[in-house]
C-alpha cells in the first residue's frame, strides 16, 4: 500500500497500464513482465518472476485465471509484498471457479492478495497504481479511502468530477485473500486517511469486519456504506457477481447503527456525505449558523434543515442590531441569514455579516453560493463571499461548509480552493444538507456508543444448524422464558375435564387456548378465547374450542388446554422476536405488537448480545414510542419492566446459542407498572 517497486503481468494491454503508473508520479521501478517477448510498444519485457531486478513490493497480474494461479506462486515463493488479481472465472462463476479460487489462496500463502476478480488499487499518497485501465483522481496530502465490491463502479469513482480527496481508492473483488475488514484495518494504520468509504453488496465475515469497525470509530475516523444488493433481485445478483453474501437488510442497519457506520442510500449521497467527513472538521453538534443571498434560498436551507433535525438557533438581540447596521430595511433577519444581493461585493459589509452569523453558540456554518458562468464576468465576486466564508470560519475554528443549490454551479476551482482549506464544497443543497446531518449524528452516536456499548464489537455468530427444527408449546416455551426472568400470567396446564378447576383456583375473568407445539397462530385456528367470567363459562368455552378444532383439524392433539389468568389492560402491545440469520447469529427485532403486526410493521433490529441502554433507545425509535410515553394524556408504559423483558428473552437467546432457530413474544403487554408475556413460541434445533 506504499510500494517502492512495482510489476505488471501481462501483455499489450499492461502496457497503459506501466505507463499511467508512471505518469501519475510514481517514483519507484516499474517493471513488465512477459515471457514471450523482449519487449512491447518499446517497453522492456522482463521473462519471469527469477528475472526481475529485485524484489517486487506490489504486483499486478493481468492474465488469465489460470495462468494467473502459477504467477501468484512464483511471486509469493520469490517474498514479494503483495498482488493484484485482475482475472475473472474464480469463485463468481461456479463450482469449477471456486476450486481455482481454493488454488489462487493456497497458491499466495502468506502474500497478500487483492482480489481476484477486481480493477485493483488506486494510491494517490503515493502516486501508485495498480490498475489495468485509465483512472482521474491526482495526488492528495490526506483523504477517504473507498473500498467497493464493484470494479465498474471504482472505475466511475476514479473518474467523477466532484473533488473529492481520495487517498485510496481499492476494487476488492472476492475478496479471496484480503477482505474490506483487512483493508480498514491497514487504512486505519495510515494517518492520512481522514474517512473510510464502503461500496458494499454483502460481508463475508461479520465479526471481522465489526473489529474493524470499531477499532475506526475509536480513532474516530468515520465510515460511509452504501450497501447494495437489498431488493431480492439484487441480493440474487450478489452471489454471482462477487460471490459475497448478502444477507437481509434490516440486519445492515443493525450492524451499522451498533458501529456507527453512517449509511448512505445512492452514489450522489455516498460522494457529499464522504466529503463532508473527510475535508475538514466533524461538527459536534446540530446547531447550524446558514447564509444566502436570496429569499428562495433561505427557504430551501430551512426546508432541508427541518427535514434533517438540524437545529437553526434564533438570533439574539445583539445580532439583530449589527445586522441592521449593514443590511437594508426589507431584510428577513433570521436564522437562516437571507444578506440581499443589495450588499453583494461589499467586503466589509459581507465579512460583518459572517462573522456576526458565525460568532454564536452553534455546532456548524453553512452557506448557499451558486456560480454563474464564467462568460457573466460575476465569478469574482462569489470568489469574495466564498473567501470572507472561509477565512471566518477559520478565525472561529468553526466547521462549516458551502453547497450550490444546483451541482453544477460549484466549479472545480472553487470545490479544490475551499478543500484546501478544510472546508467541504458540496454539490447541491439537497444532498448537502442531508450529508451534513449524518456526520453530525455519526459524532452523536460515537460518543453514545464508546461510552454505553462495551464490546459492540462483539457479536454472537454461533454456528449453522442444518435442520428444520421442533417446535415447543406456548406453556413451555413461556417457563422456559420466565427462568430468564420474563414475566408471564399465572396459569395451569389441564385437560378439558379440570378446566373449571383451574379456572376456579386462578380466579376470573381467564382465558383459554389449546397447547399444542403444532399451533402458531392461535387467533385464525379458533384456539384460543378471553375474558371469561365464570368457571362455567370456561367449561362450556373448552368444549366448544376442542370440538371446532378437531372438527377443523382432526389430526390436531387438543387434549391440553392452558388456562391462565388475564391480565388487565395494557398501555401498549409489543412485539419481541428472535431470528436466526446465518453469518449474522441472533437478530432481537423489537416492535409493536399484537394481531395487527404485519400490518403495522413498526420494527427495529439490534444484533446480540445487547444491554439496556441499546434496548432503550430502539424503543425510541418505534412510532409506539409516543404511546408508552404518554399519548394525548394518557397513562405512561412502564419502561424500565420493558426493557427487562426484552433483555430476558435476549439473556434466553444467548444461553441458547446452539440450539434456538426461531422466537416470538406476541403481545408482551405493557402495563403502567409492569410488562407481561401473554403468549409465546419458540422453534429449536432436534436433538436428533
Amino acid at each position: 500500500m506504499a510500494p517502492s517497486s512495482v510489476a505488471f503481468f501481462g501483455g499489450k494491454s499492461m502496457i497503459g497500464a506501466v505507463q499511467r503508473c508512471r505518469q501519475g508520479g510514481f517514483q519507484g521501478d516499474v517493471w513488465l513482465v512477459n515471457p514471450k517477448h523482449s519487449e512491447i510498444d518499446g517497453e522492456p519485457c522482463f521473462n519471469s518472476v527469477a528475472g526481475l531486478p529485485g524484489i517486487v513490493d506490489a504486483a499486478f497480474v493481468g492474465t488469465n485465471n489460470e495462468t494467473t494461479v502459477s504467477i501468484v506462486e512464483q511471486l509469493n515463493n520469490a517474498g514479494a509484498g503483495g498482488v493484484v488479481c485482475y482475472a475473472s472465472g474464480f469463485a463468481e462463476a461456479g463450482e469449477t471457479g471456486k476450486k481455482m479460487q481454493n488454488e489462487l489462496i493456497k497458491a499466495s500463502g502468506d502474500m497478500a492478495l487483492l482480489g481476484p476478480n477486481c480493477y485493483g488499487l488506486l494510491d494517490y499518497l503515493h502516486n501508485s497504481a495498480l490498475w489495468p485501465v485509465a483512472h482521474g483522481g491526482k495526488q492528495v496530502e490526506k483523504g477517504v479511502a473507498i473500498l467497493t465490491q464493484s470494479g465498474n463502479f471504482a472505475y466511475n469513482l476514479s473518474m467523477i468530477d466532484r473533488s473529492l480527496p481520495t487517498a485510496y481508492l481499492i476494487s476488492v473483488g472476492n475478496e479471496a485473500s484480503l477482505d474490506m475488514a483487512d483493508l480498514i484495518e491497514a487504512l486505519l494504520d495510515e494517518p492520512r486517511v481522514t474517512a473510510i468509504g464502503l461500496h458494499m453488496e454483502g460481508l463475508n465475515n461479520v465479526n471481522s469486519f465489526a473489529k474493524a469497525a470499531m477499532k475506526a470509530l475509536k480513532k474516530g475516523v468515520p465510515i460511509i456504506a452504501m450497501k447494495t444488493c437489498t431488493s431480492s433481485i439484487g441480493a440474487e445478483l450478489a452471489i454471482g457477481h462477487t460471490s459475497s453474501l448478502a444477507g437481509t437488510d434490516e440486519l445492515y442497519n443493525a450492524l451499522f447503527d451498533r458501529l456507527g457506520i453512517i449509511r448512505v442510500s445512492g452514489p450522489v449521497s455516498f460522494m457529499e456525505t464522504m466529503k463532508v467527513a473527510t475535508c475538514g472538521q466533524l461538527p459536534k453538534g446540530s446547531k447550524v449558523a446558514a447564509l444566502a443571498c436570496s429569499g428562495g434560498d433561505a427557504a430551501l436551507i430551512a426546508d432541508y434543515s427541518e427535514i434533517n433535525n438540524l437545529q437553526l438557533p434564533q438570533l439574539n438581540q445583539k445580532q439583530k442590531e449589527k445586522f441592521q447596521t449593514v443590511l437594508p430595511e426589507f431584510a428577513n433577519i433570521a436564522n437562516p441569514l437571507d444578506f440581499t444581493t443589495v450588499i453583494w461585493g461589499n467586503e466589509s459589509a459581507l465579512r460583518t455579516c459572517t462573522e456576526t452569523m458565525l460568532d454564536s453558540d452553534v455546532d456548524f456554518g453553512f452557506l448557499i453560493l451558486d456560480y454563474p458562468t464564467e462568460e457573466s464576468g460575476e465569478r469574482e465576486q462569489c470568489d469574495l463571499m466564498a473567501d470572507v466564508f472561509q477565512q471566518t470560519l477559520m478565525k472561529l475554528g468553526l466547521p462549516g461548509a458551502v453547497a450550490s443549490s444546483f451541482p453544477e454551479l460549484m466549479p472545480k476551482a472553487t470545490r479544490d480552493r475551499l478543500h484546501s482549506h478544510g472546508i467541504p464544497a458540496l454539490q447541491g443543497v439537497e444532498d448537502g444538507l442531508a450529508a451534513i446531518a449524518r456526520v453530525m449524528q455519526y459524532n452523536i452516536c460515537r460518543e453514545q456508543i464508546l461510552t454505553q456499548s462495551d464490546g459492540a464489537d462483539q457479536i454472537l455468530i454461533p454456528g449453522p444448524i442444518n435442520t428444520d427444527g421442533i417446535s415447543i408449546d406456548e406453556w413451555e416455551s413461556k417457563k422456559q422464558l420466565s427462568e430468564y426472568g420474563l414475566k408471564i400470567p399465572d396459569g395451569r396446564l389441564v385437560n378439558k375435564d379440570q378446566v373449571k378447576e383451574a379456572a376456579e383456583e386462578l380466579g376470573c375473568p381467564v382465558a383459554i387456548k389449546i397447547a399444542s407445539h403444532e399451533i402458531q397462530h392461535k387467533t385464525e385456528m379458533g384456539a384460543v378465547s378471553i375474558n371469561i367470567n365464570s368457571p362455567e363459562e370456561a367449561v362450556k368455552v373448552a368444549e366448544e374450542m376442542v370440538e371446532k378444532v378437531s372438527g377443523s383439524h382432526p389430526n390436531l392433539d387438543t387434549k391440553n388446554l392452558l388456562v391462565e389468568k388475564m391480565s388487565k389492560k395494557p398501555v401498549a402491545e409489543l412485539l419481541i422476536g428472535i431470528k436466526r440469520e446465518q453469518g449474522f447469529g441472533f437478530a432481537l427485532v423489537i416492535g409493536s405488537g399484537g394481531t395487527m403486526v404485519e400490518l403495522s410493521q413498526d420494527t427495529t433490529t439490534l444484533l446480540l448480545p445487547t444491554n439496556k441502554e441499546a434496548v432503550e433507545q430502539a424503543l425510541k425509535k418505534l412510532k409506539i414510542a409516543k404511546v408508552l410515553e404518554g399519548f394525548r394524556g394518557q397513562a405512561l408504559g412502564d419502561i424500565e419492566s420493558t426493557v427487562k423483558a426484552i433483555m430476558a428473552v435476549a439473556k434466553y437467546a444467548n444461553a441458547k446459542a446452539d440450539s434456538l432457530l426461531e422466537l416470538d413474544v406476541n403481545p408482551l403487554m405493557v402495563m403502567n407498572d409492569g410488562a407481561i408475556a401473554v403468549d409465546a413460541y419458540i422453534r429449536l434445533a432436534s436433538k436428533n
